[in-house]
């Protein structure tokens, strides 16, 4: 039985232990279906043409745990930013650890998307939000919300902030020998609200984990969203990720993704543009070796007037990785005084790592200010002899380099606790010391 039939066939399973008389079951139905009828994506599609799942659909994945694992915090302490107070929302195998974890009802929500899903008091916020920015035609968006039903649940009321930053942490322990997870996430902040989120996907052992997860992110007039992804994972470990934002008048999402680790990772970031004077932005560090692979794939969708939205990726790659680069901006004929920046610049260390970039501009209105741009090659020579005459070996040489290729990325990481960790990782991956206090 290939992994699409097995899930056809768990899904039959995962039903008897939901509520079939939930409106949101209805969703379920209907995404298991779209599943049904396009499968896993090849690379025959455009926008996989760079990027073959067929070795994972290969890996006989458990669908479900077989059984629940305890942790303590002294074990997986280093995978938080642990140097500030946050709100943690913590999963073991996709099952959520209520003594790992620390939500709050205090103002604001930050509690489960299995709570949400079931418990009367959230219905009138599902029915807004919930599957309505996800795709509902692309199949692994689709596979998840079919077996959505356990993930982080943000809500951020008008005119509010928390207290402190938000962690999502998923884990998997390895208990499995290959084990598939789906969370699901739904963040809203409404008018004039703020916060920040931190989240991380990390396996502890080397067993096969392959994680398809999916965000929804709405940020009504006014609101600030910071959205953190760190994915530091092992090389037995494939993320998916798919993460859809809609945004109104006046609002801020800025999205970092910082990829240095795993064995496939595919970042899917779609922005809707639904109002005016909106700013979105989206930024990427990308540090490869060995066999890894990590695919950008990007979408700016502006739809009215008078929005902006900056994009820039960095990627050094080393050894024989692969990375991959698409993205897309698209400006409605309505969309005058559009101001968008798309930039991707990649470093090859390493003459059997590559590199595939294509950014893209579709644009139907006439008065924007729109630029694109890409390049792949290698570390300046004239520079690094600069350094090296001024006694730097040239193994620092190179890191220092790199890292000042990399930083004007860093520069507008808005959690100085998350800067340092970010910093610290960056000199891990080039296995040296910068020479400055971390």
């Amino acid at each position: 039985m290939d992994l699409k039939d097995k899930l056809l066939s768990s899904f039959l399973a995962f039903e008897s232990n939901v509520d079939l008389d939930n409106p949101v079951h209805e969703v379920r139905s209907e995404a298991i279906k779209n599943f049904e009828n396009k499968g896993f994506p090849s690379k025959k599609e455009e926008a996989w043409k760079y990027t073959s799942l067929n070795n994972l659909q290969k890996v006989d994945f458990s669908i479900f745990p077989k059984q629940e694992t305890a942790l303590e915090y002294k074990d997986i302490k280093k995978y938080f930013v642990h140097e500030i107070d946050t709100y943690k929302i913590v999963f073991i195998d996709g099952v959520y650890s209520s003594y790992l974890s620390e939500t709050t009802h205090d103002g604001v929500d930050v509690c489960l998307m299995s709570s949400a899903l079931t418990k009367p008091q959230y219905r009138q916020v599902i029915d807004v939000y919930f599957n309505q920015v996800a795709s509902k035609d692309e199949s692994l968006t689709t596979l998840n919300t079919a077996f959505s039903k356990e993930g982080a649940y943000i809500y951020i009321p008008k005119n509010k902030m928390p207290k402190k930053p938000i962690q999502i942490l998923h884990l998997a322990t390895g208990n499995e020998a290959a084990l598939l997870l789906q969370p699901r996430n739904l963040i809203i902040a409404e008018e004039n609200a703020e916060l920040q989120v931190i989240e991380r996907h990390q396996s502890l052992t080397g067993n096969e984990v392959l994680t398809n997860s999916v965000t929804e992110i709405f940020a009504a007039k006014d609101a600030i969203v910071d959205y953190y992804k760190v994915q530091n994972d092992v090389n037995t470990a494939s993320l998916i990720d798919n993460t859809y934002i809609s945004q109104k008048d006046n609002s801020v999402v800025r999205v970092h993704t910082f990829s240095f680790g795993g064995k496939l990772t595919r970042n899917n970031l779609n922005f809707y543009q639904n109002g005016e004077r909106i700013d979105s932005t989206l930024k990427g560090v990308t540090i490869l070796g060995e066999k890894q692979h990590v695919d950008h794939h990007t979408l700016v969708h502006h739809a009215q007037p008078n929005c902006e939205s900056h994009q820039d990726y960095k990627g050094i790659f080393g050894e024989q990785s692969t990375g991959v680069f698409n993205g897309k901006i698209i400006v409605d004929k309505i969309a005058q005084k559009t101001n968008a920046f798309q930039q991707n610049n990649n470093v090859l260390i390493s003459d059997k790592a590559t590199v595939n970039t294509k950014p893209q501009l579709e644009i139907f209105a006439d008065d924007v200010k729109c630029s694109h741009g890409c390049t792949v090659g290698q570390l300046d020579e004239e520079a690094l002899f600069y350094l090296q005459t001024r006694g730097i070996p040239k193994r620092e040489a190179q890191a220092l380099l790199m890292y000042a290729f990399a930083n004007n990325v860093l520069e507008s990481v808005r959690i100085p606790e998350l800067k340092t960790r970010i910093n610290k990782l960056i000199a891990n991956k080039l296995g040296v010391s910068l020479g400055f206090d971390l």
